[in-house]
């Protein structure tokens, strides 16, 4: 699991079955201060996520069909949660 920002979403009209009726963004993965942290990606999303926030993005196969309800996806990255706040000082 890692963190990124959408970037933006993307449209797609002909797709694989596996990704119709889900939304598809693009992700930069960060790291826990913001920080760029390698090259962008594509991602599921689950959880109904817009341009410009933080998310938690899984990228596991077997998650993203637990995720997903489907049995063998053709997804990678999926989408699961919406970062509200991060609090990286120490207690």
């Amino acid at each position: 699991m890692f963190l990124a920002r959408v970037l933006g979403s993307i449209v797609s009209t002909i797709k694989h079955p596996d990704y119709n009726s889900t939304k598809l963004m693009v992700v930069q993965p960060i790291t826990p201060t913001g920080e760029d942290d390698g090259p962008s990606a594509v991602a599921v999303d689950s959880v109904g996520a817009g341009k410009g926030e933080t998310v938690l993005v899984l990228r596991q196969g077997a998650a993203a069909a637990l995720v997903l309800n489907v049995k063998l996806p053709a997804v990678r990255s999926v989408i699961v949660g919406i970062v509200d706040h991060i609090d990286l000082t120490s207690q």
